[in-house]
């Protein structure tokens, strides 16, 4: 994947321990550009941030448009501030990194999701993790919303990165038109991805790449904050009987 936003607004990384997600993938000053955008306005910065230039004729940079733009506008609409939506995107980019250029496994990844949730809705500088900016509701949002968009589909996001062909293309009509589909709004199979997006892909491998998620997992994970949760209630309501209580 590219690296637009590697090398700028580094200081939004400092935690006190130790990151899982290493990389900074859009800079500060573009997730602010695009927190003041509409939707259709993201997806055109997003294509430039992500310099893709064949979107008429390449598969793969249609459905990784879908998949950031999708991705930030839900982001968006649930009210995350800047360090939020930022954060959210290099997980986005982290778990697709991890999948197109580690080739990590389904349940892998999770593990990996996993970690970098681990400090969710930590307080303590010195203990807070990766995402440690998302509350524990919003860490729980941000699970529901990966398990149905890139965990339901794994098997299809593998196939389009790991597929023998040299580049997943939209049309077999060669050069000639590419050229004149120049100036034309992006191919339309990135909206129907769960259904048809790649091409050799049978009906059974859509079926089991939707119901193949190990929800165990997810489970797990949610049950993980609900315990954090439970813990900060108790810490919290101890703290106002205390203050409650005369000395």
């Amino acid at each position: 994947m590219g690296e637009p936003g590697q090398e700028e607004d580094q200081d939004q990384d400092v935690t006190g321990g130790k990151k899982v997600i290493s990389r900074t993938f859009l800079s500060l000053s573009q997730i602010t550009a695009l927190s003041e955008q509409n939707e259709e306005e993201v997806q055109k910065s997003l294509e430039e941030f992500l310099n893709f230039k064949h979107l008429n004729t390449s598969l793969k940079e249609a459905i990784l448009l879908d998949y950031y733009t999708a991705g930030f506008w839900w982001a968006k609409e649930m009210d995350f501030s800047l360090i939020q939506l930022s954060g959210f995107m290099d997980l986005l980019n982290f778990l697709l990194e991890n999948l197109s250029d580690k080739h990590m496994s389904l349940g892998d990844n999770l593990k990996e999701l996993g970690r970098a949730m681990a400090e969710t809705g930590e307080t303590d500088a010195e203990s807070s993790g990766d995402l440690n900016f998302f509350s524990i509701e919003q860490a729980k949002a941000v699970i529901d919303y990966l398990n149905i968009s890139l965990f339901k589909h794994y098997k299809l996001y593998e196939y389009l990165f790991h597929s023998p062909r040299e580049e997943l293309v939209t049309s077999n009509e060669g050069s000639d038109q590419e050229e004149s589909d120049q100036g034309e709004e992006p191919c339309p199979e990135a909206e129907s991805f769960e259904v048809d997006a790649v091409a050799g892909v049978t009906a059974e491998d859509q079926k089991s790449a939707e119901y193949e998620i190990p929800n165990e997992i997810i489970g797990n994970l949610e049950a993980d904050i609900n315990e954090k949760l439970q813990m900060q209630e108790a810490a919290y309501t101890s703290s106002t009987e205390k203050l409650k209580s005369p000395e």
